[in-house]
């Protein structure tokens, strides 16, 4: 077919949709294609523009149908939604994406590589664990409360209540404790895995030179290095350090009109993992200024004299992203800045 300039691809399981279109957006062909068929098919277009929804499976289609020599471009589906005409199906969806692409201002996702998407897999594996942990380890609070035990919130804190389940002579009925030890034993099991991740992901930021250099800022460790380095697109994809900043989501969301700048909470369109290691680190950072005191004069001082807790641990966290990027950008690692007589 001449003339393609973008194809819209509605990524599937088995049954895929393209839809194609020339420079000025006019229909050329809609096409449903089975899996097996989607990159012979591709391999027959003249080099285009292929555009598909950043979706569980885009980045691994990105680099298969970009060998043959198309562009590949990945859309947030939140970007898509608008040109979604109505009677939403498969073939509306490629089209969507496919205009979608075509517009000046679009932004994009950066396709992944296998190395970077394998290097991103521990972090996704570390969350599912400690999801998991956080779910038994409220199970054995839950199911201590009802006979009169209780202890505080928090891992640290569960220990107290297995050394009753695992006492033969505590108030705990023998039936009950035979079964409360299944969830214990399966709690000790993911706290064992949850802890070789946290030591390979230490290993992985020893051995790495852009990891040893985001660590020399206050509030980035191991875990929020090595998660930088694998979870963010290149750099050159933001403009600024704002921008990266948005993109972890943690500028705050605007609702401005009429001149008036109104601004809301924090956004969360972004990238979560990420944005919550570094609010994480960042209220131990709070924590401990707050503990041990700061100078007035400081930014962090300033901060906390004036602002609630909550925000100015966002803003750090904020303010962590943006050096984080310099770091990444310019080289170098990170200076505190120079304290004025």
């Amino acid at each position: 077919m001449t003339g393609v300039n973008t194809i819209g691809v509605d990524l599937a399981k088995n049954v895929f949709q393209a839809h194609g279109a020339d420079a000025t957006g006019a229909v050329l062909f809609r096409r449903k294609l089975r899996r097996d068929q989607v990159l012979a098919f591709f391999a027959a277009q003249p080099a285009c523009l292929v555009a598909m929804e950043a979706r569980p499976g885009a980045h691994h289609w990105g680099r298969e149908i970009g060998k043959p020599g198309h562009t590949v471009k990945l859309i947030a589906p939140a970007y898509v939604k608008p040109f979604v005409k109505r009677q939403r199906n498969d073939a509306t969806d490629a089209e969507a994406i496919c205009e979608a692409a075509q517009r000046p201002t679009m932004r994009f996702v950066a396709v992944k590589s296998e190395a970077k998407q394998a290097s991103a897999m521990i972090f996704q594996t570390r969350d599912v664990l400690v999801g998991q942990r956080t779910q038994l380890i409220n199970a054995i609070r839950g199911y201590l409360a009802e006979y009169g035990q209780i202890a505080p919130k928090g891992p640290f804190h569960v220990e107290r209540l297995i050394a009753l389940i695992e006492d033969p002579v505590s108030d705990i009925p023998r039936v009950a404790r035979s079964c409360l030890i299944v969830p214990v034993g399966a709690l000790r099991h993911l706290q064992e895995q949850t802890a070789a991740l946290d030591t390979e992901i230490a290993a992985r930021a020893k051995a790495d030179e852009t990891a040893r250099r985001l660590m020399s800022v206050p509030g980035i460790g191991p875990l929020i290095a090595t998660a930088i380095e694998a979870l963010a697109p290149p750099t050159e994809t933001f403009r600024s350090d704002r921008d990266f900043a948005a993109w972890v989501g943690l500028t705050p969301v605007q609702r401005s009109t009429g001149g008036k700048e109104r601004l809301g909470r924090t956004s969360r369109m972004g990238e979560r993992t990420l944005r919550r290691l570094l609010i994480i680190a960042a209220s131990a950072v709070v924590r401990w200024a707050k503990r041990k005191g700061v100078p007035a004069d400081k930014w962090l001082g300033r901060m906390l004299a004036r602002k609630p807790p909550m925000l100015v641990i966002v803003a750090v966290a904020n303010r962590n992203a943006r050096i984080a990027w310099a770091l990444l950008t310019k080289g170098g690692i990170y200076r505190a800045p120079a304290v004025t007589a």
